[in-house]
């Protein structure tokens, strides 16, 4: 099988979560079929090189595309496309996958997020490989969300706007593409409720699980970590306000804790909590188990957003409890109590991190189900076999 992988991102080094399912969904479909991965590489970084990659028969890089600029703001209040889409149309690579398609067949196009709709008429005239799209969100619902939170009224308008703009964008999408992938059976639900005879498969979000093994962890267990791209909006809402609401009655509990935000980028939002009393932001860093090692807890504050949390399965894998929003936790398939701590007050963090802390058995309980969890059904290689499998079913191979 060839298949064409083309993302608006690139996936190494693979330090966020859409850059996770990347990285792995694509060495899972390069081990088992012949792989061209076309990406938009990051400003000021260094494209990866075939050894980054190996999985990969061709690696083709095209210069990202300067977002939101005055023109594309307009285009994508009055034209054809949400503004999200603009933002990642070049002319760069349209010509480069006009170049790919006159230089291989492909039996499948591989679409990493719907941001690339608009490159689908220039494939379809270059080529008769089905396109299958991968929803990391479910992006009129993520705008939604973000819209209901936002103050601004500016900010409110585009968000209002470019929600109702993603969901005509995303019915279009479900009528006219060959298949979709989706992070949980509750988006594949919602995406049956707009169109019922769309072909959508389940491809869960996952973690390397040799990667994050757990060796013993410290007895002297005092950091509670935020783990996540402390770039993207939820994450940076999340962090302000458990510093600023939450973390003040848990530091006068527990003086001896530090908070750790453990993230890629960080907004100045977040580098601004540097300032708060134990409270450590470490922006990038180039392996996260370190921090896993000296944690009682990993917390997801999540109060906006969409998809599943990568950040979740890691800090299972590493064998640390999870104290999470049932937004935050949302698509997985956890059960509170047993897999993780479900927090939505603003009092249950101190009570449930004091629980965690005191009671041995309960942290041991949730590491041992947490482990179990993501080893039995959200390892990569699990997910990664799943998603070939599918598309050969799909292609009848």
């Amino acid at each position: 099988m060839r298949i064409l992988f083309l993302s608006p991102r690139q996936s190494w080094p693979a330090n966020s979560g859409a850059k996770l399912r990347d990285y792995y969904l694509a060495q899972a479909l390069g081990r088992r079929a012949d792989l061209t991965y076309v990406f938009f590489s990051e400003p000021g970084s260094v494209s990866p090189r075939p050894a980054d990659l190996p999985f990969c028969r061709r690696i083709v890089s095209v210069p990202s595309p300067r977002l939101y600029t005055p023109p594309k703001i307009v285009r994508g209040f009055l034209g054809r496309w949400p503004l999200p889409v603009v933002n990642y149309t070049s002319d760069e690579m349209k010509a480069a996958l006009a170049a790919v398609l006159r230089a291989d067949r492909f039996d499948l196009v591989h679409l990493d997020s719907i941001h690339l709709a608009a490159y689908v008429s220039g494939v379809r005239q270059a080529a008769t490989a089905p396109v299958v799209y991968d929803w990391h969100n479910i992006e009129s619902e993520l705008m939604r969300r973000y819209c209901a939170g936002v103050r601004s009224p500016l900010r409110k308008l585009y968000a209002a706007w470019t929600a109702h703009r993603w969901a005509a964008l995303e019915k279009q999408i479900l009528l006219q593409a060959f298949g979709h992938a989706v992070c949980s059976e509750r988006e594949r639900a919602q995406l049956l409720d707009i169109v019922p005879n769309a072909r959508v498969a389940v491809i869960e979000n996952g973690v390397d699980t040799a990667f994050f093994a757990a060796p013993p962890a410290s007895s002297n267990r005092c950091r509670i970590v935020f783990v996540g791209s402390m770039r993207f909006h939820a994450n940076i809402e999340a962090a302000v306000w458990f510093v600023r609401s939450v973390w003040p009655r848990i530091r006068e509990r527990f003086p001896a804790w530090r908070l750790t935000l453990v993230g890629y980028d960080p907004a100045p939002a977040v580098l601004a909590l540097r300032g708060e009393a134990n409270v450590e932001v470490t922006g990038t860093v180039r392996d996260v188990r370190p921090y896993y090692r000296e944690a009682l807890a990993a917390i997801v504050p999540l109060r906006t957003g969409g998809g599943t949390r990568l950040k979740i399965l890691e800090a299972m894998a590493a064998g640390v409890p999870v104290v999470s929003t049932a937004l935050g936790a949302e698509g997985l398939a956890v059960s509170p109590g047993r897999h993780l701590l479900i927090a939505d007050r603003q009092e249950d963090w101190l009570r449930l991190l004091s629980a965690l802390s005191l009671q041995d058995d309960l942290w041991k309980g949730l590491v041992t189900a947490g482990q179990d969890l993501v080893q039995t059904r959200y390892d990569w290689e699990i997910l990664g076999n799943t998603l070939f499998e599918t598309y050969s079913q799909w292609l009848n191979r």
